[in-house]
C-alpha cells in the first residue's frame, strides 16, 4: 500500500477514533469490520470521501455515530501492512512532510482539545496510552518547528502533550490546522486573544494618577493584607508602573519573572511593604483590607 494524502488520513482516523477487527477465532460466525467513530458528520464525510478515493469502495455512514465497511479481503490487507491499530499499538508511519501534515491533521481532528483561557492558559492537548505514538507525534511536531510539553499521569497511565505560546500555535494553524470546524474556530479564538496589552501611561499627572488608580483597581491581587501582588504578560507595563508609583506615591516594589505550569512566561509585581499598602488604601487607591482586622 502506497502512502498518499487519502491513505495517509485513513491511517490516522484509524489511529485516533477507528478499529480494524475481527471476530474472536472461538466464535463459528466470521465477520470483518472496519470503521471510524466520530460525532462530527464532516469528519465521517471526509473518511467516507477518502476511504472511496483509495480504496473505489464507500463506507456505510451513520450520522453522528460513524462510518463502517464489512470486507474481509480489506482487513487483511489494512492488519498485513500496519500490523494493528489498537490504542497502545499505533504508530505514526515515516512519510514526507507534505504527507505528515495531512496524518497530523486528521489525527488532531480526532484526538485534540483546544483551550482558552483568556491571557492565562492558550493551548492545544492530546491524551493517549501510547507514550511511543505520542512521541512520535512530538518528534513530527518538532520538524514542522511545533514545540511541545509532555506530561506523564502514572496513575492514569496516560500520557499527554500541550502545544502552547503564540509561534507555536500560529505554526500549528499553518502548517496542520484543522478540519473540525469547532476546533478551527476555538484555534482561531485563541491565537487572536495573544493581543499584546501595553499600558499607555498619560503624560498629564492628574491624568496619570488617575490611570494608575484605575490599574490598581483593576489588577491588583491582595494577599490577607499583607502584600499586593499585579500581573501582566508584558515587562514594560510593570517596570513602568513601578516608576511612577515612587515618583508619584513614594511606593516601593518589586517586578520578577514568572512561570506557568505550561512553561508561560508572565511578570509579576509585589508591594510588600505594610506602609506602602497603607499608604495606597489611604488614598483610597485599593479598598481598606484591615477593616476586619
Amino acid at each position: 500500500m502506497k502512502f498518499d494524502e487519502n491513505l495517509v488520513s485513513i491511517h490516522a482516523y484509524l489511529c485516533a477514533d477507528g478499529y480494524v477487527i475481527k471476530n474472536p477465532s472461538t466464535q463459528k460466525h466470521k465477520y470483518y469490520y472496519i470503521g471510524f467513530r466520530n460525532t462530527n458528520l464532516i469528519l465521517l464525510k471526509d473518511f467516507q470521501k477518502k476511504f472511496f478515493n483509495y480504496f473505489n469502495i464507500k463506507p456505510r455512514l451513520i450520522k453522528g455515530e460513524r462510518c463502517v465497511i464489512q470486507k474481509k479481503e480489506l482487513y487483511e490487507e489494512l492488519i498485513k501492512n500496519f500490523d494493528s491499530f489498537y490504542s497502545k499499538d499505533w504508530r505514526v508511519p515515516d512519510l514526507n512532510p507534505n504527507l505528515i501534515r495531512s496524518w497530523l491533521r486528521a489525527f488532531f481532528d480526532c484526538e485534540a482539545w483546544v483551550f482558552c483561557k483568556t491571557h492565562q492558559n492558550r493551548h492545544i492537548g492530546v491524551d493517549s496510552i501510547n507514550e511511543e505514538g505520542l512521541n512520535m507525534i512530538i518528534k513530527s511536531l518538532n520538524k514542522l518547528g511545533i514545540k511541545t510539553i509532555k506530561k506523564v499521569n502514572k496513575k492514569r497511565g496516560m500520557f499527554r502533550i500541550f502545544i502552547y505560546s503564540k509561534k507555536n500555535l500560529e505554526r500549528f494553524s499553518k502548517e496542520i490546522g484543522f478540519l473540525h470546524p469547532e476546533k478551527k474556530k476555538k484555534l482561531n479564538e485563541v491565537i487572536r486573544d495573544y493581543v499584546r496589552y501595553i499600558w499607555i501611561f498619560p503624560t498629564n499627572k492628574a491624568k496619570c494618577k488617575k490611570f494608575i488608580k484605575g490599574i490598581l483597581k483593576q489588577k491588583c491581587r491582595i494577599n490577607r493584607g499583607r502584600y499586593i501582588r499585579i500581573i501582566s504578560k508584558e515587562k514594560e507595563n510593570l517596570i513602568n508602573l513601578k516608576k511612577l508609583l515612587r515618583k508619584y506615591y513614594n511606593i516601593h516594589s518589586l517586578v520578577n519573572k514568572r512561570r506557568n505550569g505550561l512553561g508561560t512566561i508572565y511578570y509579576e509585581m509585589n508591594i510588600n511593604k505594610r506602609e506602602d499598602v497603607q499608604r495606597l488604601i489611604s488614598l483610597r487607591i485599593i479598598p481598606n483590607i484591615f477593616k476586619q482586622n
